[in-house]
Order: structure tokens, then C-alpha cells, then sequence
């Protein structure tokens, strides 16, 4: 008889932290980098009013590359690196949530609703102020007319002096306008954006990948069918998500102060289409995210197996 094919879990008890940490901070820096200009797309077509500057996410892409060039598209770049923090506290805070919760119950669902929001909910505390941040620069340039705050930093000479010059100056305005409750601007409707989407995110993927198991021959690696489940689960969560994400960056770019309001002002302008503003660049962006999310988390926990345990794993 064909036997059942289950994918294997990692569970943090079965790690080496050194290595996990650090190979971590290298996986999650070269996946932001690779997926952040439709991270700054997706923000852009958020923001703007119907379609005054861009009519899609390919449409974006042209006209940000020909008006600003590639540097355009990696505006506020280097402010969102800071967001590794963030990324080790959620990778953390989902694994020892997960290990807590399964003193109390089997069930990897409920494991990974739990420990996903869990994570989700440290992450943002420390997320949200960088965010805020780097969000004004992403719209400097062709957006800049829809943000409160507009860097007086004129592009001139060294590249670095301009980024970090662009960076002070708009602390300084968001302080000055707001003082530090300024750069948590948004905060509730990122936790209502983020623990959703993170909450969903987990049990989806391990539900797809289990689903895709069953289907495929008995040779084909666990990590493909890991590595195709991701974007299933990221498509899926940023799709029951994205309203809240688009209030939530308006909230943090217009300066506004109610999520209630501006969901209201939203439907009244724009009805259910400005809704979906910037899903598909969402999901653009959350497919290769997810891709080398799912392959370089399960890699990076493989590769940091405790020796001991190595000879026990079979893939």
C-alpha cells in the first residue's frame, strides 16, 4: 500500500542557535534586497489617488526606473536593513511560541496561528518606527507631493552622504511634527495588518504543503513542495490582508491618526477596487519572498541541525 508522506518539522529544541542566528541574518538581508523595489512599489500605488501616477505594477516598475533610475527603486534601502532586528525577533519569538504551545497541544495549526501572530506582534514593535521611515523616502521622487514630509536634501555628490542626509532630515520633520508618537504612526493597523497576515501565513503553508505531498510522486524532494507552497500560503493571506494594508500605509505616509476614517474616506473615493490597491504587487513581491523564505528557512534550519541529530533526518 502507498504510506502517507508527511514533511518533517524542525523544531527549535533540535537547532544549533549559533549557526541558526547567524546564517539567518545573511538569508534575511539578501531576500529583502531582492524584493524590495516592489516592496516600494507596492507602497507608492497605495498611496497615490486613483491611478494619478501609475496605472499597475509594470507600468511603476518603467516609469520609476526611466524617471529615478535603479537607485529610485531602493529608496529608503538602507534604513529598512534595520529591519534584521525585527526578522531575528520573529524568527525567535515563532519558534519558542511554537515549542511553548506544543506543551498544551499537538495540533501544528493551532501551532502555527499561535506562534505566527506571536511573532508577528514583537516583530512589528520594533518594525513599525523603520517603517515609518523608510516609507516617506520610498515616496521621495515621483511621490513625493503625496507625503507630508519632503526631504530638502538635493541629490549631489556622494551617494551615502545623500541617503543618510535624506534619512536625519526626515527623522527631524517627523519629530518635529509629531515627536516620538510619530514614528509609530500606524502602529495598530500594522498589528491588524501584520498578525492576520503572519497568523494565516504558517497553517497555510503547512496545509499546502502537506496537500502537495499527497499529490506528487514519492521521489519528488520535500523541499519543492515547501518551496511551492509558500507563494500558495503568501497569495492566499495577502489577498484576505491587503485592505488592511492599504489603510495602514496611508495611515503612516498621510499622517493620518484613525484607521476608521480613513478606511471610510477610502471606500467613499475610491468604493471596493481601492481595496485591492497594490495586491499584485503584493503578491509579486511575496512570491520570491516566500520562495527564498521557505527554501533558505528550511535550508537554514537543516543546515543548523544540531550534529548530533543529522544522522537521524532523512530528505
Amino acid at each position: 500500500m502507498h504510506q502517507k508522506r508527511t514533511i518533517r518539522i524542525i523544531e527549535w529544541e533540535d537547532l544549533d542557535k549559533r549557526k541558526f542566528y547567524s546564517l539567518g541574518v545573511f538569508m534575511t538581508l539578501t531576500t529583502r534586497a531582492t524584493v524590495y523595489p516592489f516592496t516600494l512599489i507596492r507602497t507608492r500605488l497605495q498611496i497615490q489617488k486613483g491611478k494619478s501616477l501609475y496605472n499597475g505594477t509594470f507600468d511603476a516598475f518603467c516609469k520609476i526606473l526611466k524617471a529615478e533610475g535603479m537607485q529610485g527603486l531602493y529608496r529608503g534601502f538602507m534604513v529598512n536593513t534595520f529591519t534584521l532586528i525585527s526578522g531575528q525577533a520573529y524568527i525567535t519569538t515563532y519558534e519558542l511560541v511554537r515549542k511553548y504551545v506544543s506543551q498544551y497541544s499537538s495540533s501544528n495549526t493551532l501551532k502555527s496561528l499561535v506562534a505566527g501572530g506571536s511573532a508577528s506582534l514583537v516583530a512589528q514593535s520594533i518594525t513599525v518606527p523603520i517603517d515609518v521611515v523608510s516609507q516617506q523616502l520610498m515616496m521621495q521622487g515621483q511621490g513625493e507631493h503625496l507625503t507630508r514630509f519632503k526631504s530638502k536634501i538635493v541629490v549631489a555628490t556622494s551617494k551615502h552622504k545623500v541617503t543618510f542626509g535624506q534619512t536625519k532630515d526626515i527623522m527631524v520633520q517627523i519629530f518635529a511634527a509629531d515627536g516620538f508618537r510619530g514614528f509609530y504612526r500606524g502602529y495598530v493597523a500594522s498589528l491588524l495588518t501584520y498578525i492576520p497576515n503572519s497568523a494565516l501565513w504558517w497553517p497555510f503553508y503547512h496545509f499546502y504543503a502537506e496537500q502537495l505531498s499527497k499529490l506528487a510522486p514519492a521521489n519528488c524532494p520535500h523541499l519543492l513542495l515547501q518551496a511551492m507552497a509558500g507563494p500558495m500560503a503568501a497569495a492566499t493571506a495577502s489577498t484576505i490582508t491587503n485592505p488592511m494594508d492599504v489603510v495602514r500605509a496611508r495611515v503612516q505616509v498621510e499622517g493620518r491618526s484613525s484607521v476608521i476614517e480613513t478606511f471610510k474616506q477610502l471606500m467613499a473615493e475610491e468604493g471596493m477596487w481601492g481595496l485591492t490597491k497594490g495586491l499584485s504587487a503584493r503578491i509579486i513581491s511575496s512570491t520570491p519572498t516566500s520562495i527564498l523564505i521557505v527554501i533558505g528557512y528550511e535550508t537554514l534550519k537543516r543546515l543548523s541541525l544540531r550534529p548530533e541529530l543529522v544522522h537521524t533526518r532523512h530528505w
